[in-house]
């Protein structure tokens, strides 16, 4: 596999995302990992974990060892301690994603890996912020992605993302659903190299709404953009109830679910593999993974992190970025 390199926007600093990648360096590694970040913040941490850690530039040629770590540097605007949010570094935390992400338009990199971020301490300020997806898809005037999440056993796709449960059926229009479905096949097959995608689809209402009795949005929304982009090409099953559809042989021969909200479709594959899942953005002009947990401020600094779901985030954009 040819070497990639990996721009990281380490997120919140207060946080376990610059615990989780002082560890992951501990090895060496196959791809080269750039983290846009402030020095001090990560060789205080790394001293707090008791950890050996040498940055260099991302030149260097000894940046794959094991305890070093390429950084493109931003600086921190106000202290930072552990567990504590400030919101005063707000800035930098989207200094270092607006850094990183540069970098994969400019191809200096190949993928985009994002670490938590707390969104409630950056609505504290004026930055309008509603989560990674929303602003990167703002950032580079995409008018729609696809939030997926995966692991090595499915990959669940939504069709809504973070609005509250009183605006999803409305949300959800014929037009917005064949867009969502398109991109995940299209990225499904181009990324992943799946030549014949197969998508099963999840109902909207109990039962899949039970013929109309239970709702009507998949008589009148839902099954006829089925039927159309089926008769197109497009290998769609459902929809489906959504208490039954991830059944263990659904997931051995889907290639992907798509859930018609958040936690439809999340909690089913983070309850099976919490820390070992990729929160990847399809429909951008970059490859964008993240980690499937947030900041865990009680974590930070203890040295009880760990580290798998970045491995996961790292390990999926790199195989993302051999397909493209």
């Amino acid at each position: 596999m040819e070497p990639k390199t990996i721009a990281i926007s380490v997120g919140e600093p207060a946080g376990i995302g610059p615990d989780t990648l002082i560890q992951i360096i501990q090895s060496r590694r196959e791809h080269q990992l750039i983290a846009h970040a402030d020095p001090d913040l990560l060789i205080q941490r790394a001293n707090t974990l008791n950890l050996p850690l040498k940055l260099v530039d991302p030149t260097n040629k000894n940046s794959l060892t094991a305890g070093v770590l390429a950084i493109a540097p931003q600086k921190l605007v106000d202290t930072c301690t552990p567990g504590k949010l400030n919101a005063n570094n707000s800035d930098y935390v989207i200094r270092c994603l607006d850094a990183a992400t540069e970098d994969c338009l400019t191809k200096s990199a190949d993928a985009l890996v994002t670490g938590p971020i707390q969104k409630s301490i950056i609505k504290e300020t004026s930055i309008k912020f509603t989560g990674h997806t929303e602003y990167l898809a703002n950032k580079m005037n995409v008018p729609n992605v696809v939030m997926m999440l995966a692991s090595d056993e499915m990959k669940v796709a939504l069709v809504t993302t973070h609005i509250p449960i009183s605006q999803v059926a409305d949300a959800i229009t014929s037009e917005k659903l064949k867009i969502i479905i398109k991109i995940l096949n299209e990225n499904l097959i181009t990324n992943f190299g799946i030549k014949e995608p197969k998508i099963m689809v999840c109902g909207l209402n109990p039962h899949a709404g039970e013929s109309g009795h239970i709702g009507c949005e998949e008589e009148e929304i839902i099954k006829p953009c089925l039927k159309n982009l089926i008769t197109n090409g497009i290998k769609l099953t459902g929809p489906l109830s959504a208490d039954t559809i991830f059944n263990q042989e659904n997931i051995e021969k889907a290639d992907a679910f798509l859930a018609m909200y958040h936690d439809q479709g999340l909690p089913v594959i983070k309850s099976s593999s919490f820390g070992g899942i990729a929160n990847i953005t399809l429909g951008l002009p970059i490859i964008r993974t993240s980690v499937d947990h947030g900041t865990a401020l009680s974590l930070a600094g203890s040295g009880k992190t760990k580290f798998s779901s970045l491995k996961k985030a790292i390990d999926f954009a790199s195989r993302m970025s051999i397909k493209k």
